[in-house]
C-alpha cells in the first residue's frame, strides 16, 4: 500500500512539474536586432509602384510581433518582420527557424491562410494577428 501511494505522489509530482516548465521568457525586439526579411521577387518590367505597409503589432505570451509586407501590383512581394521575441536564446532560436517558414509560405500562399510553425505556436500566432493586420490595410 505504501508503495502505491509514493508511486502516486511521484506521477502527481512530475505531471505538476511538467505542466508548470514555461520554455522561454521574453519581451519584444528592439530595433538593434536582426530582422528576418524575405527576398523581394523580382518585378517584370513595367510593373507598378512598390507600397510598404505594416500590420498592427500583437502582443503575445513571449513579446510583440509586428510584419510589415511590401505589396506590388496586388501581390505581395516581400515580407519583412521588424518586431518578434528575441529576449533569450530559445526565442532566438526558435525565431530564426520560424520566421523564415513563416514569410516563405507567405509569399506562397499570397494569404493569411498559412500553417503554423510546429515549435513556434505563440510566434506564429502573433504572425498571422500582424500579417492579417498588413493585408488588411493593403486592402488584400
Amino acid at each position: 500500500m505504501t508503495r502505491i501511494v509514493s508511486w502516486l505522489l511521484g506521477t502527481a509530482t512530475a505531471v505538476t512539474l511538467l505542466f508548470s516548465y514555461h520554455t522561454s521568457t521574453s519581451g519584444p525586439a528592439t530595433a538593434s536586432e536582426t530582422v528576418v526579411a524575405a527576398p523581394a521577387a523580382p518585378q517584370p518590367s513595367g510593373s507598378g509602384t512598390a507600397t510598404t505597409v505594416t500590420g498592427s503589432t500583437a502582443s503575445t505570451r513571449w513579446g510583440d510581433v509586428q510584419v510589415s509586407i511590401t505589396v506590388t501590383d496586388g501581390k505581395i512581394t516581400a515580407v519583412d518582420v521588424p518586431e518578434y521575441p528575441t529576449e533569450n536564446g530559445k526565442d532566438r532560436e526558435i525565431n530564426a527557424d520560424a520566421l523564415p517558414v513563416l514569410t516563405q509560405e507567405t509569399l506562397a500562399a499570397q494569404s493569411a491562410d498559412i500553417d503554423m510553425v510546429s515549435g513556434a505556436t505563440v510566434t506564429s500566432q502573433g504572425y498571422l494577428q500582424s500579417l492579417q493586420s498588413a493585408l488588411d490595410k493593403a486592402g488584400l
